[in-house]
């Protein structure tokens, strides 16, 4: 008899965490995303002025044209395109400090920034650990804003006030370091362009 309401016992407290866990726990989760904070939680898509997707904010994509300011090197190339590589929509190269390809990869990566008079630093030639980290340093971004002022034909003070629109602070102010959105940035710059444009 004891046997059969221990067993009984057991079933009904595997239940009652499967139902905590499973369907109530992932439904409050569900709607305080949706009710205090739909945008976080449905993507943070960003649209253009047509009502279009045309990126996340959270997640970094390629931009290779000298008008726009270009994100961290990412080791799954945001999965993006034919260059995108097929490990998943996340992650590292997990090269050791050592191997060769990780070596020459810096290095073309140091390169082709001194070809473009840039002072190669870390978040410009070290992908991040997911290889989609949507930000670049305050002074990643300064180091690309004659070339980005040169090819829109704009003073370089108006960039300025936008890199720091879009800088982000801290986490809770004390964690990680200020960090440049980069589509955030780039459509900003857009959208002046539009701007002027239309006032002329």
């Amino acid at each position: 008899m004891a046997i059969i309401r221990e067993t009984i016992r057991a079933i009904f407290i595997t239940l009652m965490l499967w139902l905590l866990t499973a369907i109530i726990y992932p439904l409050i989760i569900l709607v305080v995303g949706q009710v205090f904070l739909p945008y976080q939680a449905n993507g943070s898509i960003m649209l253009n002025l047509n009502n279009e997707p045309i990126g996340s904010a959270l997640i970094g994509q390629v931009f290779t044209s000298d008008r726009y300011f270009h994100p961290r090197p990412s080791t799954v190339r945001y999965s993006q395109g034919k260059k995108a590589k097929p490990t998943g929509i996340s992650g590292a190269s997990n090269l050791a400090a050592s191997n060769p390809e990780l070596l020459k990869r810096i290095l073309e990566e140091a390169n082709q920034l001194r070809d473009e008079n840039l002072q190669p630093i870390a978040d410009m030639i070290y992908t991040s650990a997911s290889g989609l980290d949507p930000h670049i340093s305050f002074k990643a971004a300064r180091q690309q804003l004659s070339r980005v002022a040169v090819a829109r034909k704009v003073n370089e003070d108006e960039i300025l006030r936008l890199i720091n629109k879009y800088t982000d602070s801290r986490f809770l102010l004390i964690f990680g370091e200020p960090g440049v959105n980069v589509l955030r940035l780039n459509y900003a710059l857009d959208l002046q362009d539009i701007n002027r444009q239309q006032n002329q």
